[in-house]
């Protein structure tokens, strides 16, 4: 029983393994086949007269330059609607935040002195900060109040 358990697990790690260098063969056939059109490419581009040759490459070096425009042009939109989502939070903090301090005005006087005195501890590591804070839910009110004043 464990021998034959040993021996159906070998097989099939080995057909696991032929599976796989299979798929490697095929891949390295793929860019054997992409390197030799890159290689006639290059020397037809080679063949052709200097003005020729400028031109394909400044044709080249424009499709370089679109498709990365186009990237950043992805990233800006994407930024954009990170800025956008973040300034809703902000809009609804600042109204927790108001509506936090009009609760505080109805509070007990002597409770408003204790908290004015508690201070909001944040850890500073250099590195670059991205806008992200992590605390309590609990210390939520409270680190709001202090980052405003």
């Amino acid at each position: 029983p464990v021998l034959r358990l040993l021996e159906a697990q070998l097989q099939e790690q080995r057909r696991e393994h032929e599976e796989e260098m299979e798929a490697l063969k095929n891949q390295v056939d793929l860019m054997q086949e992409e390197l030799e059109k890159q290689q006639q490419a290059f020397l037809q581009t080679l063949q052709l007269s200097p003005e020729v040759q400028v031109e394909f490459g400044l044709q080249q070096e424009i499709t370089r330059l679109t498709n990365e425009n186009l990237d950043l042009k992805e990233l800006l939109e994407k930024l954009e609607k990170n800025e956008k989502k973040l300034k809703k939070q902000l809009k609804i903090y600042m109204k927790k935040v108001q509506d936090f301090e009009a609760s505080q005005t109805t509070a007990p006087v002597e409770r408003r002195p204790c908290e004015r005195n508690m201070q909001v501890a944040v850890p500073r590591k250099e590195k670059d900060f991205q806008g992200m804070l992590e605390y309590y839910k609990e210390d939520e009110p409270l680190l709001i109040r202090n980052l405003i004043t």
